[in-house]
């Protein structure tokens, strides 16, 4: 697919038609990430891991490393 920049103002915008953001999953709240090797641009969703993951990660790093962390508490 080829897509050519438009003007936004002093600026240029590149249209994502909406099949491509379903591809993604990505909706217009998502973070994107735009990276370069000075010859691509590379447009990433930012992975987020949800808070209930987050929270089950802690627990699980909580009961295996309580003694530790508490001693390094102290």
């Amino acid at each position: 697919m080829t897509k050519k920049l438009v003007r936004h103002g002093n600026s240029a915008a590149l249209i994502l038609d909406k099949p491509i953001l379903d591809l993604l999953n990505v909706t217009m709240d998502t973070p994107l990430e735009i990276t370069t090797d000075g010859r691509n641009i590379v447009i990433s969703p930012v992975s987020t891991i949800a808070e209930s993951e987050f929270t089950a990660s802690l627990d699980r790093i909580n009961r295996r490393f309580s003694q530790t962390l508490q001693k390094l508490g102290e």
